[in-house]
């Protein structure tokens, strides 16, 4: 095939959702650069355990004479610690990746769990109406008149510390942003002619709605989901740091910056910045890009 040829073929090739998706996407470079900061940061702590000069879980290999290093000091292993270490000894490097792996897993799992719950929730409401409708959205007004904080807080002192324990906490508090958007958006669909079509040819209630419903409702989803993503990986950050969260031998951001906040008055402000300002760049990032697919799946709202 001739160069004439391949670039007809590309012109005539069709203009897809997703490639206008992605096009639309790409026009924003504030949100692209979030995106690679994003992707850079979900690199880095997937390679954490190969790129780190230390494993901050593993206690042998941290020495209490290394506590409160400065930053470009050398530690008892041999080895530079570039941002230096914590007060018990630990790299803050290596702490910083490993902590964004719980930080990531923890927003990651929160939100698909809250968003299948909540998802599933807002369509039942919906397509069943009556009672149901009304049950579901009385749980949901009074979630969502509470503090999450407050909610979290009370979760996790009742459940216990632990990854799992947060997550459980998480979803409590977030399914609930799912449920209601879900349910305004299926409630919309439900009357439409192509709803009461599939109904009168005899489909399934589950066909109609996984088929035909659930597919037009999933644009809010996506933009909730980046933004709940954020504030999972926030509230376990300050359940940690309020020492609810995670325990103090698992370098979790939130723990990080605990630690080191009762060393600020004392000079040694690296134990508690770095940490937060890596967690400060994830958020941002992610919320980078929230805010433009939430601006390419509905124009209207764009700035």
């Amino acid at each position: 095939m001739t160069d004439v040829q391949l670039t007809a073929s590309a012109e005539t090739a069709p203009d897809t959702p997703r490639r206008r998706f992605v096009r639309a996407f790409m026009q924003d470079r504030v949100a692209l650069a979030g995106l690679l900061v994003f992707l850079t940061i979900m690199a880095l702590a997937l390679l954490a355990p190969w790129i780190t000069p230390q494993n901050p879980y593993d206690l042998n290999s941290v020495d209490l004479m290394d506590s409160r290093l400065k930053p470009g000091e050398d530690t008892m292993a041999g080895f530079k610690a570039w941002l230096g270490t914590d007060g018990v000894g630990r790299d803050l490097y290596s702490g910083i990746l490993y902590g964004l792996r719980i930080s990531l897993m923890v927003g990651a799992l929160a939100g698909l769990l809250a968003a299948s719950f909540g998802v599933a929730m807002g369509l039942l409401a919906a397509y069943a109406g009556g009672k149901t409708d009304a049950f579901i959205m009385r749980v949901v007004d009074l979630q969502l008149s509470l503090p999450a904080i407050l909610v979290a807080l009370i979760l996790v002192a009742a459940l216990g510390k632990g990854v799992d324990k947060i997550i459980m906490a998480l979803v409590v508090v977030q399914w609930a942003y799912y449920a209601r958007t879900v349910r305004a958006s299926a409630l919309v669909e439900r009357g439409k002619e192509y709803v009461e079509a599939a109904k009168s040819l005899g489909l399934s209630h589950s066909r109609v709605i996984f088929r035909h419903i659930l597919p037009n409702c999933m644009a809010p989803v996506i933009v909730i989901f980046t933004v709940q993503t954020a504030n999972a990986i926030s509230l376990e950050a300050t359940l940690s740091f309020l020492g609810v969260g995670l325990p103090q031998t698992e370098p979790s951001l939130g723990v990080l910056i605990s630690n080191g906040f009762q060393y600020m008055l004392s000079g040694r402000y690296w134990i508690s910045f770095f940490p937060g300002l890596a967690l400060l760049v994830t958020i941002v990032a992610i919320n980078l890009v929230g805010d433009r697919i939430r601006d390419v799946l509905n124009p209207r709202l764009e700035r």
